[in-house]
């Protein structure tokens, strides 16, 4: 279950975590000074909000349709790798952004070369939004991504202030060079992480865009996705109004001119800041619909106040509340998003989540100024208050039986998680990896006589012993008849020398009276086995069963997330 307190220093604890962070703080703050200078130069070239409006569009639009691919090219190779690519890639964009500002080439060449390093990223931020699971663990995602979206909020506050204040000094090709560095020693951090992620053969799934329904096909078929989903693109949708409206109300209303734009964006921020320090409590919280409907509601109803308030001190404390608000409904619908994900297509999800964020960004940022003309300021806040607000009770009966179906769900899965809990080879097992695993159970009945295994067949499963007793025995190819290793009493399991090796199977296993076996596919089981320390017991004991049957055989074990200082497997001691 997860930690009931804040976890926030054990999660920093983790090394290759602290190392992402690091390296994400670098990017994000680089990304914000660039964009900055990007808008800048674009306009100084031009002298046209036609034209700045093209450098946003230049960016988001290519990543909307790359998003979801990028998703599969961060499930099909190993994401530390394709991390590391991407941030190179961005390296090299850099420099070439830097030479077209200082020989002040062309705006569109810019918005070009901005828009293939928007079209890289969406491979990185799915990998990201995959790794930090496997690099924290159940206990504390909550904080992890807590701590992420705080290393997003620094950045929208130091990261605009930083590049303005070098394009104070200097000029947008300097700002570009400054970002260029950011990106370089974002890969040399991410480059020292020493977990790795297992490649998926997405090609079984067909073509790329088979691949990518994938991702589509797992957040529209599950109810849970589809809302979780659609919280973050709510909040992003408004957050798209927010950077036009704040203009305007700036203008119109606080009488803080263009200055006092960045002031709201920045207030938003410091509300994330703030959200940080609790967020991680509330994920502890059994009913997640309430809470995910109260900071949808908190986050847009204070917009209303905007229409009478005058008080840019206000203003900024309104939006410090709802900078609170939409971190608490991002990172708790991210958390339980990824806990509500097999491993093997996370990324692929995460690539079609990221594009619907920027589309519902870019929905927000489109349809503002429609709504101000027909309606005007004060109406527009009132609707951009309200709206959401208003669906959000429409369906929350809807969204409060989901709780409740998770609730029965997890009673129905707790004799079986029970189970799996007590057998050394899943005790460092979060609750959600045993539930998964849970629901992944196929029941077998075998009589007395019945073999469950047979000795050189492929290895396809883990099979856990309930009920009953079985024999283990191996013939070899030199003996003429097989040879007893030994007895198993219920509650045990068979199977997974082969499925940790990729070798077919070491023994031979038969049913010495009538037996209840539960069978959990070989994918699921080592999928599980990638989010979990393996005990000390299991590792000792998986040695000495392989001792007695193949002495000449050394199997080795994946990388556990804790280990400190090697890349390759761990051979187990014989």
């Amino acid at each position: 279950m997860a930690s009931s307190g804040p976890s926030y220093r054990s999660a920093l604890g983790n090394r290759d975590f602290r190392l992402l962070a690091g390296a994400l703080t670098q990017s994000a703050m680089g990304d914000w000074a660039y964009n900055i200078a990007l808008i800048v130069y674009i306009y100084q070239q031009t002298h046209s909000a036609a034209w700045v409006s093209a450098g946003t569009l230049g960016r988001m639009i290519p990543a909307f349709f790359a998003s979801p691919y990028g998703g599969v090219v961060a499930e099909r190779f190993e994401r530390i790798r394709v991390m590391v690519t991407a941030d190179l890639i961005r390296f090299c964009n850099m420099i070439v952004l830097t030479f077209i500002c200082a020989t002040h080439a062309p705006a569109w060449l810019a918005i070009l070369v901005a828009g293939v390093n928007a079209v890289v990223a969406c491979a990185y931020n799915p990998a990201t939004n995959a790794m930090v699971p496997q690099l924290v663990g159940e206990e504390h995602l909550a904080a992890g991504n807590a701590l992420i979206e705080t290393i997003n909020n620094v950045a929208i506050i130091a990261g605009p202030a930083l590049g303005a204040v070098v394009l104070a000094f200097g000029s947008p090709a300097q700002v570009m060079g400054i970002d260029s560095v950011t990106f370089l020693l974002s890969a040399a951090l991410v480059w020292r992480i020493h977990a790795r992620s297992v490649p998926t053969d997405v090609t079984r799934d067909g073509g790329p865009f088979s691949q990518m329904a994938v991702g589509v096909r797992a957040i529209v078929g599950s109810s849970t996705a589809a809302l979780l989903t659609s919280f973050v693109v709510a909040t992003t949708l408004l957050y798209g109004t927010d950077t036009v409206l704040f203009l305007f109300l700036s203008r119109d209303k606080l009488g803080t001119g263009a200055e006092g734009y960045g002031y709201l964006l920045v207030a938003l921020g410091v509300g994330g800041l703030l959200g940080a320090a609790f967020v991680n409590r509330l994920a502890a919280l059994p009913r997640l619909s309430l809470i995910l409907s109260a900071g949808m509601i908190a986050y847009a109803a204070p917009t209303a106040l905007l229409v009478v308030v005058h008080s840019p001190t206000l203003a900024f404390i309104i939006e410090v509340v709802r900078g609170v608000a939409t971190l608490v409904v991002d990172v708790l619908a991210m958390t339980a998003l990824q806990r509500s994900l097999a491993p093997e297509m996370i990324s692929r999800v995460f690539g079609v989540f990221w594009a619907l964020i920027l589309g519902g960004l870019a929905l927000g940022a489109f349809i503002t100024p429609f709504l101000l003309n027909i309606f005007g300021l004060d109406t527009s806040l009132y609707l951009a208050a309200f709206v959401v607000p208003v669906v959000v009770v429409l369906v929350y009966p809807k969204l409060a039986a989901l709780d409740r179906i998770a609730s029965v769900t997890a009673e129905q899965l707790a004799p079986r998680v029970g189970v799996l809990g007590r057998l050394d080879i899943f005790a460092a097992a979060s609750q959600n990896v045993l539930e998964r695993l849970a629901k992944e159970v196929e029941e077998v009945l075998v009589d007395a006589g019945q073999p469950v295994l047979h000795e050189g067949e492929p290895a396809d499963a883990l099979y856990v012993l309930v009920e009953g007793k079985l024999d283990v025995s191996v013939q070899g190819k030199r003996r003429a008849q097989p040879k007893h290793i030994r007895y198993m009493s219920a509650p045990a399991y068979v199977g997974e020398i082969g499925l940790l090796q990729g070798i077919p199977r070491t023994a031979t296993v038969t049913a010495i009276e009538p037996s209840q076996l539960w069978r959990i596919d070989g994918e699921a089981f080592l999928a599980a086995l990638s989010e979990t320390n393996l005990s000390p017991s299991f590792v000792s004991g998986l040695g000495v069963r392989l001792r007695r049957t193949h002495p000449a055989t050394t199997v080795t074990l994946p990388v556990q997330r804790d280990a400190a200082d090697s890349e390759t497997a761990t051979p187990v001691s014989q």
